[in-house]
């Protein structure tokens, strides 16, 4: 079946020597594997490499047969042009970042419109700013309300966060846990909206252990997810 759809590229990989394997998420059907033959070779098709970077916003042309195989794009052109995202080194690493958790996250092939523009909406907002170094903790926080383990915040006043059992509790446990200063900033991350990042203040190891927390909070709640490689490389660039 073929059908024009808005995707989002989550991962590309080389396959031979002028092929590319693009994972993507697309309005239309979900998580899609395209084989993109010879891409990397051409200079004069419809399809060119650039264009399957990491969350590069698409409208494609695809043939979807859904049947489990790789699929195939016949056309695709920018949905939305970054001016920032992949030149900016500090944006490049936290997307880098951001496609890998999303990557690792999303599998369904199914629609899930209400997904698709939150992602859509939030990296539009990110290459338009200039403060910009805690937007990936709130993307994963609020990611987690479509990925259906949100923070249930009924006992907010509590005293530590239990990450496997995602409540606030002052239940002593063997858990995995967050408390003291980086469970603060993660109840103000809560509260706020887009607008609201810039006026968290954190340092770097804040930033980071805080991060952290949020990755294992992914691991413990998806089935599964793997550690992204390029949180080493993000830690590195914001530090």
């Amino acid at each position: 079946m073929q059908l024009t759809t808005k995707a989002i590229v989550l991962s590309s990989l080389k396959y031979g020597d002028t092929s590319l394997i693009v994972k993507a998420f697309t309005v239309s059907d979900g998580v899609k594997p395209y084989l993109l033959r010879g891409v990397l070779a051409s200079k004069k098709g419809k399809l060119k490499s650039a264009y399957f970077q990491p969350l590069t916003q698409l409208e494609i042309v695809a043939n979807h047969r859904n049947k489990g195989a790789l699929e195939s794009i016949r056309e695709a052109k920018i949905h939305y042009a970054y001016q920032t995202l992949h030149s900016d080194i500090s944006k490049n690493a936290m997307t880098m970042f951001l496609s890998e958790m999303l990557a690792n996250s999303i599998h369904e092939e199914e629609p899930n419109p209400s997904l698709f523009e939150f992602i859509e909406v939030s990296l539009q907002w990110l290459d338009t700013q200039v403060d910009f170094a805690n937007f990936h903790i709130y993307f994963l926080i609020r990611l987690t309300k479509y990925l259906g383990f949100y923070p249930d915040t009924e006992q907010m006043g509590a005293s530590s966060f239990d990450l496997l059992e995602g409540e606030f509790t002052d239940t002593p446990s063997l858990n995995p846990i967050l408390s003291g200063e980086n469970l603060t900033y993660f109840k103000t991350f809560l509260g706020i909206n887009f607008d609201g990042i810039h006026h968290i203040k954190m340092n770097k190891g804040n930033r980071q252990e805080l991060l952290q927390s949020l990755v294992l909070f992914y691991e413990l709640h998806l089935q599964g997810f793997r550690k992204p490689k390029s949180l080493a490389i993000l830690n590195e660039v914001f530090s």
